[in-house]
Formats: C-alpha cells, structure tokens, sequence
C-alpha cells in the first residue's frame, strides 16, 4: 500500500503531470494536442506524460474517428485532485474584499461534474440550512423533506442512487476551504442549472456565468444574493 502511494503521489506530483490534471477537471475530455497547448509542452513529451498516467489507470482514452480524447479513468480521481489543492496557503488577507472583487474562478466554477467556488458553497450551505441535506460527521445524506424537495426540483433520487458512483459526498472547495456538494447529486444539480439556463459555460474556463434568470431562481430556491 505505501509503495502504491507513493508511486501515485510521484505521478501526480511531476508538474507536467499535474497541470494535465489540473486542466482536465474542467470535465471534458480532451485530445493530446489540446493538452499540450494547454500545458505548454510538446506533443512528443506529452505523448510521454499520457503513457504514465494511463499505465497507472489515473486517465481513461476513448477514440472518436481520427482523434483519440483523454479524460480522468473516474470521477474519484477528479476528487483528489480537487482535494489536493487545499493544500495551496491561503493568502493572508491584509483588507476586507467586496464580494466583487472574488476572481470568476473562485465566485462559480465547475469541479468536475458540479458546482464549486463561493457559490457552490453557498448551495450546500442553503440546503443543509432547510434541512433538506444534514450534515453528519463530515458526510451529507438527503432527508425526508429533502426527498420531496428534489423530485419537485425535477430531480430523480431512485435513478440517481442506481449509477454506479458515488451518490452524494461533501467535497471540500479550494478557494473557499468549505464544502460543496459532489457525487450523482452535485452533477444532477449542475445539470439542472444548465438545462433551465440559470448558469451558463465559459469557453475554455472552468469559470461559470449566471444569468439574470439564475440570478431570481438562486434567491427564490436557496436565499443565495448573487
């Protein structure tokens, strides 16, 4: 076990290695070319980088006509990866900040599959505060008025317990240093909010833009003031 460790720490820990997996928590797959443009290396040394961390089952290709695309082999390693960055010093604070100032990729962002950043914490903390999601010892479960909730939200428990992944987990936020929500239900949420159009994709940015529409919605559903 402490040799599997540390021979997974290592891969990680090359830089090459950890930009690849720092870009690819954007959640979408993407070709060898798009990821030495992205990390700055060449073709040749990431076709090198690539080889590693497939052999160690840390990335997963599928092949699409001409392009092979590369992702993370499952949604626990986009957990630790966005778990390792706690581990960046918070900056000392020397002033108070206006919620203006906050940089789009610490306001609202995606991790992975869900929603992080200021306003991701801000969900979570709404729905523990309804009591439609308790927090227990580090851990989230759904209660029984949470239940009613999610499937007048539109949200579908029974299929959602059915996938084969994790089904509802707090993942600590990077920026914030509190929890947000993961699991089947921090992506059926994200969805959610991209089908009805409260929050939109940035190109090539994790960041997340909220609409006016989204703007009503989160203060209506969960108190948030964006």
């Amino acid at each position: 076990m402490e040799d599997q460790f540390i021979k997974a720490a290592t891969l990680i820990g090359d830089a090459t290695r950890a930009a690849i997996m720092w870009t690819l928590l954007d959640g979408r797959a993407f070709t060898a070319t798009e990821l030495s443009v992205a990390v700055n290396t060449s073709p040749q040394n990431m076709s090198m980088h690539l080889s590693k961390l497939l052999e160690a089952d840390l990335l997963a290709v599928e092949k699409q006509g001409r392009h092979k695309y590369y992702r993370f082999s499952n949604k626990e390693v986009a957990y630790v990866v966005e778990a390792m960055a706690n581990l960046i010093p918070k900056p000392d604070i020397l002033s108070k900040k206006k919620v203006e100032n906050y940089p789009p990729i610490k306001y609202c962002r995606t991790c992975y599959d869900h929603l992080a950043g200021k306003i991701g914490v801000a969900l979570a903390d709404s729905l523990v505060q309804q009591k439609i999601i308790i927090e227990k010892e580090s851990a989230f479960e759904i209660s029984t008025e949470g239940e009613k909730w999610f499937s007048d939200f539109g949200i579908n428990l029974e299929d959602a317990q059915k996938q084969k992944r994790i089904f509802l987990k707090p993942c600590l936020d990077w920026s914030e240093r509190r929890y947000h929500i993961a699991g089947s239900i921090g992506t059926l949420l994200l969805n959610k909010m991209l089908e009805q159009d409260w929050i939109r994709r940035t190109a090539n940015s994790r960041a997340i833009i909220i609409t006016g529409k989204g703007e009503k919605e989160l203060f209506k559903n969960f108190k948030i003031v964006v």
